[in-house]
């Protein structure tokens, strides 16, 4: 079923709304704020959108999320280097995102992302936003409005690293929907990109890591 136009508006101008109050509370609080976010977004789609309800993951999917997964590392791999030497306070701004992962402990960060973050980004943004977009103004705009507005929703984090970061993400992830990628394969994706580069293996080592490992010995 088509989804109209006000429908879309409403759930982006909600994504922006949460996503600013994610950004904006009480930093000792931001994963249950994101949580929360991707579990409202996320319900929306499954409301609005029943197709999204039927999603399967198989071996296939495994593998093309896995190959893409791998692909966008090594892209941010790069885009750490660069930005460090092109965006003032580059290297700042960076450890400042990677530092959200002290917060809370990292198996249960790792919940969070698998099990809730990274599926319901997907069926909201891909499943639901962007899918509606190309439906109305067809696939090279409609994934270019979802780009852009995945992209927008991170102004509100202040953090100029961050923001082109998710529009690089959601622009790769938004292509692959977009090129017809299932969207199965592009949840394996954005789950494993997210964890191996924000827990098991980011592009940069934070130095208050190392300061927190010398004052406790």
């Amino acid at each position: 079923m088509k989804k109209s136009l006000p429908l879309l508006a409403l759930g982006a101008g909600l994504a922006f709304g949460l996503f600013a109050l994610t950004f904006r509370g009480p930093r000792k609080r931001f994963w249950e704020r994101m949580t929360g976010t991707g579990v409202v977004l996320g319900s929306l789609a499954l409301a609005a959108q029943p197709k999204l309800r039927k999603t399967r993951i198989g071996l296939k999917d495994v593998l093309l999320g896995l190959g893409s997964a791998a692909a966008l590392y090594g892209m941010f791999h790069l885009g750490d280097r660069l930005s460090r030497k092109i965006v003032p306070n580059g290297g700042k701004q960076i450890e400042e995102i990677y530092a959200l992962k002290r917060i809370r402990p990292r198996k249960e960060l790792m919940a969070r992302l698998g099990l809730v973050i990274g599926p319901a980004e997907e069926f909201f943004w891909r499943g639901f936003l962007q899918d509606g977009l190309m439906e109305h103004f067809g696939r090279f705009w409609g994934t270019l409005m979802g780009v852009a507005a995945y992209g927008g929703v991170h102004l509100a984090s202040g953090n100029y690293t961050l923001i082109a970061a998710a529009t690089i993400a959601g622009g790769f992830w938004g292509g692959l929907y977009g090129l017809g990628v299932p969207l199965g394969a592009i949840i394996v994706s954005h789950i494993v990109w997210d964890n191996v580069i924000f827990l098991i293996a980011p592009t940069t080592k934070l130095e208050e890591e190392t300061q927190g490992k010398t004052l406790s010995a």
